[in-house]
């Protein structure tokens, strides 16, 4: 039975759109992309969530801290669903909070970095590269995510990029749907459904015929 590990922020957590800050409210099961992607794959693979919000590639979060860098916790993790034969890899979002200072390019090689490792400790098959949907500067997180629009220019393209080095797999999320205008950020339930029906085709084109 394949095993797949979505390794994600609050939009594979599945956090709701927020309307204040300290929102901690989420779709219930089933209403969250992984969750989707689960039911078309059917019940002969495992998905496994592992979102966490605010999480970053490879950045120690000075203002949320909460164990947010994603490369720091990615080897006990990976260790504790091993064997894994595809990881999803949806990062990048939070990076482009202003006080990371980063440019597009940076995220994806940070990207590129998470996934190298991710390979280096031998219990990952293969995995899948997914560019997130566009951020909005709007509502509540406007000023979190201050100059995001002009510095996500390009992510898409070297995420793109940095898969096909890597001879992942990659998705462009947002040519499948858009971050709700309430925050900026984060979907709605409708677009948690659509994008796991679109994440179980590319997850079910990685694998060998006889497994999916």
């Amino acid at each position: 039975m394949p095993v797949v590990l979505c390794y994600g922020d609050s939009n594979t957590h599945g956090t709701l759109p927020l309307t204040r800050l300290g929102q901690f409210d989420r779709h219930p099961p089933g209403d969250r992309w992984p969750d989707a992607m689960a039911d078309v794959l059917g019940p002969g693979v495992t998905v496994i969530a592992e979102g966490l919000p605010g999480r970053t590639t490879v950045h120690d979060d000075p203002v949320e801290g909460g164990c947010r860098n994603g490369i720091a916790v990615l080897p006990a993790i990976l260790h504790s669903h091993r064997p894994i034969d595809l990881m999803v890899v949806m990062l990048g979002t939070n990076d482009l909070k202003p006080r990371f200072s980063v440019t597009g390019f940076e995220i994806a090689r940070s990207v590129e970095r998470l996934c190298t490792l991710a390979r280096a400790e031998g219990v990952v098959t293969d995995l899948v590269i997914v560019a997130p949907v566009p951020v909005r500067e709007a509502g509540i997180l406007a000023e979190t995510f201050a100059g995001a629009e002009a510095r996500q220019v390009d992510l898409a393209r070297h995420l793109q990029e940095a898969a096909q080095r890597l001879g992942a797999g990659f998705v462009e999320a947002g040519r499948h749907l858009e971050v709700s205008p309430i925050d900026g950020v984060h979907w709605t339930a409708e677009a948690h459904r659509q994008f796991g029906t679109v994440m179980a085709e590319a997850v079910a084109a990685r694998f060998p015929k006889n497994t999916a």
